[in-house]
């Protein structure tokens, strides 16, 4: 049964504040996905001591990746990952749009990979949305319109996770719910899949979307002691078949 996760690694800096990939590979790694869509990454960044997370992440777990940066400061690269030991290829990649009001707020984008499971492409887009309301409506109105889930490669299936800082009752998810599925409301059997923080997590902000060509079994957020202190989110697993 294929599985896919989304998870926000804080950079790989856990809520003990140490900085250890490996730590966060390690996390994953004990999940056994076949896709993993990864948020707040640093590549060759003087904070985090000069490291591609991206590359590094992939490589301990054997798995090929694709990095889309955010954010971009000379040599320095912030962004978000989608890695698979599947057959896969890049979509798309692209910034989500700002809000002007407010200044210096950090870019956001999104990457697209068409990934093969069991001879059926299907497609994995992920974000990580901004903290302002106003902005993080207007990067889900990008998400669901023409260039992301509406545009005419964005086929069924389709899966679309990340953090998107936002709630269940927010307008992002019902903005985001016009066009997929929430993959919890879906699941067979309830389970708590509240994220953040991940030392007593009470918010569900990180979140997967599925179209009617995916079938939901099982969704986790495991609450273990090393997930509770490899990054200030656990990660979001989903368990699926292909309809």
């Amino acid at each position: 049964m294929p599985r896919i996760i989304t998870y926000n690694v804080h950079r790989c800096v856990g809520t003990d504040r140490r900085l250890d990939v490996g730590r966060v590979a390690e996390v994953i790694a004990a999940l056994k996905p076949d896709i993993v869509a990864l948020q707040e990454l640093d590549v060759g960044r003087a904070r985090t001591g000069g490291v591609d997370q991206a590359h590094e992440i992939a490589r301990r777990l054997g798995m090929a990746f694709h990095f889309h940066a955010a954010l971009k400061v000379e040599e320095e690269l912030y962004g978000d990952a989608i890695l698979t030991m599947r057959p896969e290829r890049l979509v798309r990649t692209g910034p989500l749009p700002g809000y002007r009001p407010v200044p210096k707020l950090e870019p956001r984008g999104a990457l697209w990979l068409a990934i093969e499971i069991d001879g059926c492409e299907v497609q994995v887009i992920t974000s990580h949305l901004g903290l302002v309301p106003r902005e993080q409506q207007l990067q889900a109105e990008a998400l669901a319109g023409a260039e992301w889930l509406g545009h005419a490669d964005c086929r069924d299936p389709v899966i679309l996770l990340g953090d998107f800082n936002a709630t269940a009752s927010s307008v992002v998810h019902r903005t985001l719910t016009r066009r997929l599925k929430p993959a919890r409301a879906l699941a067979p059997r309830p389970s708590s899949t509240a994220t953040f923080p991940s030392r007593l997590p009470v918010l569900r902000i990180d979140h997967i979307f599925v179209s009617p060509g995916i079938q939901v079994e099982d969704m986790t957020a495991p609450f273990l002691p090393l997930t509770r202190v490899a990054s200030d989110h656990l990660p979001l697993v989903m368990d699926f078949h292909l309809e």
